[in-house]
């Protein structure tokens, strides 16, 4: 059985485990990082002590994307991560574009919601949401040109990004008007794997 170590609240592993439920990937998620701390069985595993890391069938891998890649290809084929050499490298373009996406959200969701209000650094709030809405304009071009990040059908390629676009929705900041955006984000909340994995309070 898959194995799945990692505290649920992290956006890396909300990945993961989003991808196992739309799969209907049998897994046992194990609670690490965080409150829950680490021991050394598990640094064994993971030598950079970071959540998330799989086990499949003795097979150990870390990094959320790479994750991400190895389940789409070893358990659902075509489905959410396509052969054709042209269609996989977009899909893995949005994967890590995604990169610069969290980099945006992250210093917004720690301030407004790990950080005690009487310090966080407005200033960084105030770099980070304008970054963010910047970068938000970019996906709404591309997503008024295809239904979805990874082309006609929902794939890998949507899940780094929509885990932190989550986050931006949900956090008390202005917004711009991104229509496509936000037709994009209904319909993610439309899939219950979505709602039931990524759509949690933010902690």
């Amino acid at each position: 059985m898959l194995t799945i170590w990692g505290r649920i609240n992290s956006h890396n592993v909300k990945k993961v485990v989003w991808l196992g439920e739309e799969m209907g990937l049998a897994y046992d998620r194990r609670d690490v990082g965080g409150p829950f701390g680490m021991d050394e069985a598990y640094r064994t595993l993971n030598p950079n002590a970071l959540i998330p890391t799989i086990e499949d069938d003795g097979f150990v891998l870390w990094e959320s994307n790479s994750i991400l890649r190895y389940l789409a290809a070893s358990h659902g084929g075509e489905a959410f991560y396509p052969a054709d050499a042209q269609r996989r490298a977009s899909v893995e373009r949005w994967m890590d574009w995604g990169f610069s996406w969290a980099d945006a959200i992250r210093p917004i969701f720690f301030q407004l919601v790990r950080t005690e209000a009487d310090k966080r650094d407005a200033a960084l709030i105030e770099r980070s949401v304008a970054r963010a809405a910047d970068l938000s304009a970019i996906l709404d071009d591309v997503l008024g040109r295809q239904e979805w990040l990874s082309g006609d059908a929902f794939g890998i390629g949507d899940i780094p990004v929509a885990a932190y676009a989550n986050t931006w929705f949900q956090l008390p900041v202005e917004r711009p008007s991104r229509p496509n955006f936000e037709r994009w984000y209904a319909a993610l909340q439309d899939r219950a794997p979505f709602r039931d994995v990524v759509m949690i309070p933010l902690s």
